[in-house]
């Protein structure tokens, strides 16, 4: 007997989601997976040493179930309170338990396209149904359309990925005076945009705004996210999660990070000037059509010595940066994103070496 076949149908065709490559190796300048350039702030490490105490006594016991002192935090960052704060185990956790909670076969779940690659998947392994709604390449927010679907809960990503397009408030609640259904608004990205949905959520009570701590606070290892929303939905995303979802060392982290505004703003500032620059630098010198960024990380269609622009262009630049041990993202799967590239924004050095290989290629293609 194949062990396999004892699966569920709908499991036994899934394709799990693919992330970025994470190289084991040294030497590698990895620009692919939208992580910090930077380190945490230092409360962190000492935090997490606190936490481990002298001989590791803490890590035989569970971790608080709720992660009440660090909902508690979140609340106060963002001027809520602590029953509108749902922690998860990442954002990662927070967007499957949303998918748990709404969506079936015949409640379907929505998304744009481009978008977060892994709400297929998640509604796939709910065998649950899509209701898919594709930008165009000018990346306008199709507000009407959102607005008229009868998806039970719609997943929308601002700033997108992969393009970093940013939608504002204004179009957001443009969505929700109409839509009927859940609309999940993924603010991973927030922190280097102009602003947020968050306002909205003391007017609409069918709004949840989900964060990480994995971009802006460099904590992609420790993995933390969270969801803003009425307490109502707080309730039933409580009795999905999994009873000590988040480890101790990840809350005393989270909370750590929380603590230091002040570091992260340099950080974010930081990563937006480095972005901002290099948008400059491929948009108009190099006349590569980049999308407008609000993330930590930049959508280009690179063009060769002839001024040739398309999927064969991209891919071999790809392949390029590839050798020389420079990875970004390539997504060739749909005519929207195939000619692109994605690049995570890292350190002056990172970026000058990318650059500089860019620039090889170019010169050489």
């Amino acid at each position: 007997m194949n062990p396999s076949s004892l699966a569920l149908p709908h499991v036994a065709k899934l394709h799990a989601y693919t992330p970025g490559l994470q190289p084991t190796e040294t030497g590698w300048i990895k620009l692919n997976t939208n992580e910090c350039p930077y380190p945490p702030s230092p409360r962190v490490v000492q935090a997490l040493r606190d936490e481990i105490g002298e001989g590791g006594e803490t890590l035989r016991l569970y971790p608080n179930p709720k992660s009440t002192p660090l909902r508690r935090t979140i609340a106060q960052v963002h001027g809520l309170r602590e029953e509108n704060v749902c922690v998860g185990n990442g954002s990662d956790d927070i967007l499957n338990l949303l998918v748990r909670g709404f969506c079936t076969e015949r409640l379907a779940a929505g998304f744009t396209f481009p978008s977060y690659s892994l709400y297929p998947v998640l509604v796939a392994i709910q065998d649950g149904q899509s209701q898919v709604i594709e930008f165009d390449r000018s990346m306008a927010l199709p507000a009407e359309r959102i607005a008229g679907s009868s998806a039970q809960a719609f997943f929308l990503t601002s700033p997108n990925a992969p393009t970093g397009v940013a939608f504002s408030r204004a179009e957001i609640e443009a969505v929700l005076k109409s839509f009927k259904g859940l609309l999940v608004v993924d603010e991973a990205y927030a922190p280097f945009a102009k602003e947020d949905a968050i306002p909205l959520l003391a007017r609409f009570p069918n709004l949840v705004v989900v964060r990480t701590l994995s971009k802006a606070y460099a904590l992609a290892g420790i993995r933390v996210g969270y969801a803003l929303a009425h307490q109502e939905i707080i309730g039933i995303l409580d009795r999905l999660r999994d009873s000590y979802n988040v480890s101790r060392l990840s809350q005393a982290a989270a909370q750590a990070a929380l603590s230091d505004p002040d570091y992260y703003i340099g950080i974010v500032e930081k990563v937006k000037e480095t972005r901002d620059f290099y948008i400059e630098e491929w948009s108009e010198k190099n006349d590569w059509f980049t999308y407008p960024s609000q993330a930590n990380f930049i959508f280009t269609e690179p063009r060769n010595a002839r001024d040739e622009a398309g999927p064969a262009v991209a891919k071999a630049a790809y392949d390029y940066l590839y050798a020389h041990k420079v990875l970004v993202r390539y997504f060739p799967s749909h005519a929207l994103t195939a000619s692109f590239m994605r690049i995570s924004v890292g350190n002056d050095d990172e970026m000058l070496v990318l650059n500089e290989t860019l620039q090889a290629w170019r010169n050489h293609a």
